[in-house]
């Protein structure tokens, strides 16, 4: 059910292909399917990439930063629904086989949110390369970018391990994981203050 190779693969194979893609490219198809939701989610975090560049843009106006921040916030919004959803589907598929244990030691992150975190990476991991690769960038900068590269390497390679490593002791029954809401308050307008007291 779960494999970190094949995720980070699938995460590296979606980063480059939509890099290259004409503006307007196909997304990901909302399949119910685990790598779909895989994929989905990672799409997600592309997208929050490259809306985070737009609002450090020199020279961006007061109204582009505030429509930026509103595609900041929905954008993010679906990042953790879907980081949520994976754990749903991960917990799905377990409850029919007893699983998780309910009483194996907790991890203290899901792997929807070490799936999260594994998105991150190579997004990282494709834009320090691509800094590795500039040409004309100033001197110093490829030899920086390639050690920045080495370390964003390791801590994935650490990542996937770990999350591995989660999977096997729960199908093993020896460690458990729950789903861990975000929760998030902002876009909710009966929980954000700055909404609900303007319309009072």
């Amino acid at each position: 059910m779960l494999s970190a190779e094949e995720i980070v693969s699938q995460q590296d194979r979606e980063t480059r292909a939509w890099h290259q893609a004409a503006a307007g490219a196909a997304k990901p198809g909302s399949g119910t399917d685990w790598l779909s939701l895989v994929s989905g989610q990672h799409r997600a975090n592309f997208e929050l990439w490259h809306i985070e560049d737009e609002a450090r843009a020199p020279g961006a106006s007061d109204s582009d930063l505030a429509g930026v921040k509103l595609r900041v916030d929905v954008t993010n919004q679906l990042r953790n629904d879907l980081a949520e959803q994976l754990d749903r589907v991960l917990l799905g598929w377990l409850e029919p086989k007893g699983l998780p244990n309910p009483g194996a030691e907790l991890n203290s992150e899901s792997p929807g949110l070490m799936i999260d975190r594994l998105s991150i990476l190579a997004l990282k991991i494709y834009h320090t390369r691509e800094e590795a690769e500039r040409a004309g960038a100033p001197e110093g900068h490829a030899e920086r970018n390639l050690e920045r590269l080495a370390i964003l390497e390791e801590q994935r390679r650490d990542l996937a391990g770990c999350l591995d490593a989660l999977w096997r002791e729960t199908l093993d029954g020896k460690r458990r994981f729950k789903l861990y809401r975000q929760l998030k308050m902002y876009n909710d307008p009966a929980l954000n203050p700055a909404i609900y007291r303007a319309s009072s």
